[in-house]
């Protein structure tokens, strides 16, 4: 008798490990979303560094010198310098 109820308490015990595993805090499906999450994470970790860089060097640009703020003035305002001509040339476009 004593054996059976140790064999059955053994049994029990498994069960409830294995269904701790499966769907308990810690469980594989849980683990497999918090791998695909930090995944996602990372990557958009990676984007936002990569947009940082690119920010910090145009910033960078900025404080040192006025050659930076001079092309942005002329290329996206049109802006030109005093007693300057602008000439812009059409293409034909055929």
């Amino acid at each position: 008798m004593p054996a059976r109820l140790v064999f059955t308490l053994l049994i029990a015990l498994l069960v409830a490990l294995h269904a701790q595993l499966w769907m308990g805090r810690g469980s594989v499906p849980q683990v497999a979303e918090l791998k695909r999450d930090l995944t996602e994470q990372n990557r958009r970790n990676a984007e936002s560094q990569q947009r940082n860089q690119q920010l910090a060097s145009e910033v960078r640009d900025l404080q040192e010198g006025l050659d930076m703020v001079e092309e942005l003035a002329r290329q996206e305002l049109g802006m030109v310098k005093p007693n300057e001509i602008f000439v812009q040339i059409a293409r034909d476009q055929r």
